[in-house]
């Protein structure tokens, strides 16, 4: 079953459609890599496996009814150290908030992943306060890039990136201020993106820092976040819910950036090629 931990949300999700895979089956793979890896990356932590094996189960009784819960039920993810998730502590990656009592909310990326049949596998290490581009953690220690493990996974959404590549989790949530997801993205050899600021609702409201989804690919990415932007009244920030799904393949883009893209045709073409569908905001 170790085919599973390089598999896409989208590839699983089809999976327990069709019954050619479990989420016992992928959640129970996931527990196991980390177990296996996670002493060498650092990159999770607060796993409880008995509470992930139930979720597990109780997602596969409902494919088998053929009542998922949600886009993403049965799928494995993880959530940073910052996000308040029911019986989770929160650190911030500071040593100082050692013997923090879980939280006893969930925030609102949490949430919405419950919401959706999500299986939280743990929390992502993240660097103290998220103030540095790399996994080191006065709480937590070193986060390594699974790649080779001399190097780092960037930060500071580090544990996220290194658990994803490490085949730990099908999906991330991150949160980035000035590349926090990008980073680990790019270092990690994986897929981020830090959303228009307000599109996705999170505790303590900031006018900086928001929440962007991880994954493998592209696909993946525009999936999770779907889930992710539904609204949340907590967040008084939060923009209001988006006129559209972000799977859909389109970008649009203002005239400007049209007559841009119309001079620069090649640009135009590379776009195409990654899967883009340019879509002008008016009538050309």
């Amino acid at each position: 079953m170790r085919e599973v931990l390089t598999a896409t949300a989208v590839e699983l999700l089809q999976g327990y459609r069709t019954r050619s895979l479990s989420p016992v089956e992928v959640v129970g793979a996931c527990l196991r890599q980390i177990e296996e890896v996670n002493g060498d990356i650092g990159a999770v932590f607060a796993v409880d496996a008995e509470r992930c094996m139930a979720a597990a189960r109780a997602s596969e009784g409902r494919w088998r009814a053929g009542e998922p819960a949600g886009e993403l039920d049965g799928v494995p993810v993880t959530v940073k150290d910052g996000m308040q998730t029911v019986g989770m502590p929160s650190y911030n990656g500071s040593a100082p908030n050692a013997g923090s009592p879980p939280a006893t909310m969930d925030c609102p990326p949490s949430a919405r992943l419950k919401e959706a049949g999500a299986v939280i596998l743990g929390k992502t290490v993240m660097p103290d306060f998220g103030l540095i581009a790399s996994g080191v953690s006065s709480m937590h220690g070193i986060a390594r890039n699974p790649w080779n493990l001399a190097f780092s996974p960037g930060g500071s959404s580090a544990g996220a990136g290194a658990a994803l590549a490490a085949g730990i989790g099908a999906l991330a949530a991150g949160s980035d201020i000035a590349g926090s997801v990008r980073l680990p993205a790019g270092q990690c050899g994986l897929v981020g993106l830090k959303p228009t600021q307000g599109r996705v609702p999170h505790l303590p409201s900031s006018t900086m820092r928001t929440v962007g989804p991880m994954a493998r690919c592209v696909e993946d990415v525009a999936l999770l976040l779907d889930v992710l932007a539904k609204p949340d009244a907590r967040d008084r920030l939060s923009l209001p819910a988006a006129a559209q799904t972000f799977q859909d393949g389109s970008v649009a883009l203002s005239k400007a950036a049209w007559d841009v893209l119309s001079t620069w045709a090649v640009e135009s073409r590379s776009l195409r090629r990654c899967g883009a569908f340019l879509t002008p905001p008016w009538k050309p």
